[in-house]
């Protein structure tokens, strides 16, 4: 594979060159070797082969949010379903408003930023409340508060 033959839209959309790629089987794969070089590039590492990624905002969107109960100890959590089609629990202290009031979080361990879908901004709007001096915004889950920092310089 040459390097950046592979895009990936602002939507988790990946093509080749061109081509939409929509295989599950394949992008599962580039989903488990994805990584991130020292200067944040995407990358997807097979054996001794290197692919950059073209990557407009972010390889992995939040397409859909869950509030749930965590079956161990019934407090109530957030999850979210990634563009992996993998579930994982919302990382409440990371998420951030970027450039054009996009909502963002850490996903994957940290690892990875994660851009929400407009569809799943809304699902999590629901939660989210703003405080009395109008300035700050936060979800609170099981009697925290969890801000949402803005970001909207970087």
């Amino acid at each position: 594979m040459e390097n950046y033959e592979i895009k990936i839209d602002k939507n988790g959309f990946w093509y080749y060159k061109g081509a939409h790629m929509f295989r599950k089987e394949i992008l599962s794969i580039f989903f488990q070797h994805l990584k991130i070089d020292d200067c944040g590039n995407y990358l997807i590492e097979l054996g001794n082969e290197r692919c950059y990624l073209d990557v407009e905002d972010t390889v992995f969107v939040v397409e859909a949010v869950y509030k749930t109960k965590n079956p161990y100890d019934c407090q109530e959590q957030i999850e979210i379903l990634l563009n992996d089609g993998r579930c994982e629990k919302l990382e409440m202290n990371s998420l951030y408003i970027g450039r054009e009031n996009v909502l963002y979080c850490q996903v994957k361990e940290g690892k990875f930023t994660a851009r929400f879908s407009r569809k799943s901004y809304y699902q999590l709007a629901e939660f989210i409340e703003q405080s009395e001096n109008d300035a700050e915004f936060f979800i609170k889950i099981n009697g925290e508060k969890y801000f949402i920092r803005n970001n909207q310089a970087s």
